[in-house]
């Protein structure tokens, strides 16, 4: 057994080790938009659902690697307070490595990956229309941690893809295809699904 104390390592180090380990992750694909009107769309595996009721979603962006200064989809979502997330599918994964590139602020990542936004039905900020499924948030609130952001938004509106969506709110998992974030360049399809019966209660 290897025993490492994450106080003696770096910050870089020490993210190796949450994501390797910590797999597979969802992918947040969030979009945003500047005081200036500029798009931003950049994809986030620091992602979870929080509630159903509200509903609640986080993902969480942290300050760049380089060390120079906080994401555009932090700054664009605490200034106008809102946000979609957009699921990333197999067919998207190109689309969605090409938005993952830091990138001046000016510089709109729909247009840069060839992507199309379509007008939200709540928020002012625009989805992906190349997207399976959407969630229009208002932002509820933002937690520091650390040299990362916990951004908490409510649900208030989803759209989902022909297909995608099944009578009785199911999720068709072979028609939706998501991909999941590993490490490194690492990327893994859903496959090989299998079901467990939980347990009846017994209190």
């Amino acid at each position: 057994m290897i025993t490492i104390n994450p106080a003696e390592l770096g910050r870089s180090q020490v993210y190796k080790l949450l994501t390797g380990s910590i797999v597979p992750r969802a992918i947040a694909w969030v979009s945003s938009q500047s005081n200036d009107g500029v798009l931003n769309l950049a994809p986030f595996s620091y992602f979870t659902a929080v509630s159903a009721n509200p509903p609640m979603v986080l993902f969480c962006p942290g300050t760049r690697a380089a060390g120079n200064g906080e994401k555009d989809t932090y700054n664009n979502v605490k200034v106008s307070g809102e946000f979609v997330i957009n699921f990333v599918d197999a067919a998207n994964a190109e689309a969605m490595n090409i938005t993952a590139t830091v990138v001046p602020p000016d510089v709109d990542e729909f247009e840069r990956a060839g992507l199309t936004p379509v007008a939200s039905t709540v928020v002012s900020v625009p989805r992906v229309a190349e997207s399976p499924i959407h969630f229009e948030c208002k932002l509820e609130k933002i937690v520091d941690v650390g040299d990362s952001h916990i951004v908490i938004g409510e649900v208030v509106y989803m759209h989902f893809r022909d297909g995608v969506y099944k009578d009785g709110n199911y999720i068709d998992m072979e028609a939706y295809q998501p991909i999941a974030r590993l490490a490194g360049s690492d990327y893994a399809h859903l496959s090989n699904i299998f079901q467990l019966q939980r347990p009846p209660s017994e209190i």
